[in-house]
């Protein structure tokens, strides 16, 4: 969406019926992810037929800044899972001992990744695959 924002900000107003009718998806969803990148300052949306353009240039907005845009997880808790097993298992009572600190670095990983790529990066390599 918001490679398609800057790719064509100056040829169409960018709305959510535009960005729905390119991913193929009702308008409805377009608009909760609109609202939930303009809560965290990556884009301006006007409203009306005004379109949604991005507010800042692409080179300095991550996967991981829009991952924590718009993904319903809490802190730290991509792998959340049971709070309450069994005391009597063996496995119940110590998996949350064995499990936790390992899907963290996993969580930790994941976010390094996200924190290396650019939406630049991403407009690029669809420049890339264009001019072939």
């Amino acid at each position: 969406m918001l490679v398609c924002m800057d790719v064509f900000k100056d040829e169409y107003k960018v709305t959510s019926e535009f960005m729905a009718s390119s991913i193929n998806v009702n308008p409805v969803i377009i608009r909760k992810i609109l609202s939930q990148l303009k809560d965290a300052g990556l884009i301006e949306v006007k409203r009306g037929m005004g379109g949604a353009t991005i507010a800042r240039p692409l080179d300095e907005i991550t996967f991981f800044d829009v991952y924590q845009s718009v993904d319903c997880i809490e802190e730290n808790a991509l792998f959340h899972f049971h709070e309450n097993p069994d005391p009597e298992c063996p496995v119940g009572k110590n998996i949350h001992r064995v499990l936790d600190d390992k899907l963290l670095r996993i969580q930790e990983a994941m976010e390094r990744e996200l924190k290396a790529i650019t939406l630049a990066d991403i407009k690029s390599d669809l420049e890339n695959i264009w001019e072939r």
